[in-house]
């Protein structure tokens, strides 16, 4: 079941013919709200396992359209995890400094120690879609950083990092409805931008850009699940089982006691 919304390497792509309702997968809202508070507490045991092993780490990507629910997904999963062992980087507009650089020296930095969950909201595609989009660098540039890209994320795969990717899949009369949302409600329309609505401008663009993306760096070591996004309680099942379950196959331990603890007493 976790297995669902994961990509094959070579597969092709065509978002317009994947559904992004969840409700096409699971028709009961309320045993799904009931499983994936279940999972969470899992997710809560073996990320304190992994933490406290120290052995191996997990890299989270996360992707979307504006208003895909990126933020609001990051909450809900990591709701109660120790955050000694979570870490979560957002990744703008890369500044001055970062362009003088190649476009994954400030990605690197932000990879998972051993024991950690490194949560990445945006990432190093961004290199490969909006760049590609908005014309900032010609194609002779970004084309070549598919393979960079694959390449990068063997060198963590080989370390023993456990790479997690997803594109939260929304539909544009869903991403209509919440930016309307923004716009009619106080206490959201600080999330609302009138760039916003130039990018959507480019939709057709941006699912050419992501379609390819999730063809070229979909690989054994570091798969895409593109996740039905449109309903956030289905959204938060399908990645929370995703998390779990490969969590479970690494099945992380607690490190043995340093000594007999039988016969200590503290005092």
């Amino acid at each position: 079941m976790s297995d669902t919304h994961k990509l094959e390497p070579g597969q092709r792509v065509n978002l317009a013919a994947i559904p992004a309702d969840g409700k096409d997968y699971h028709d009961n809202r309320k045993q799904a709200e009931k499983e994936f508070k279940k999972l969470r507490e899992e997710f809560r045991d073996l990320q304190a396992r992994l933490y406290a092993e120290d052995k191996r780490q997990l890299l989270i990507v996360f992707q979307a359209m504006d208003a895909g629910g990126k933020d609001g997904t990051i909450r809900a999963i990591t709701q109660g995890v120790n955050p000694q062992g979570v870490r979560v980087s957002s990744f703008k507009a890369p500044n001055k400094t970062e362009l003088a650089h190649d476009f994954l020296w400030r990605i690197h930095p932000h990879a998972p120690a051993r024991g950690m969950i490194s949560i990445f909201n945006r990432s190093h595609y961004e290199d490969v879609l909006v760049v590609r989009v908005d014309n900032l660098v010609p194609e002779s540039v970004w084309r070549p950083r598919y393979d960079h890209i694959n390449n990068f994320e063997k060198i963590l795969f080989d370390s023993r990092t456990t790479i997690l990717k997803f594109y939260l899949h929304i539909d544009r009369e869903e991403q209509r409805e919440r930016f309307q949302e923004r716009v009619d409600i106080q206490a959201k329309n600080w999330k609302f931008s009138f760039e916003d609505l130039e990018k959507r401008k480019q939709w057709d663009e941006y699912m050419a850009a992501y379609e390819e993306m999730l063809e070229k760096t979909t690989t054994d070591y570091a798969p895409w699940y593109v996740i039905p996004a449109n309903q956030n309680w289905y959204r938060n099942l399908a990645i929370e089982r995703v998390i779990v379950d490969v969590l479970n196959k690494l099945d992380p331990q607690y490190p043995s006691p340093v000594g007999d603890l039988r016969r200590v007493v503290v005092e």
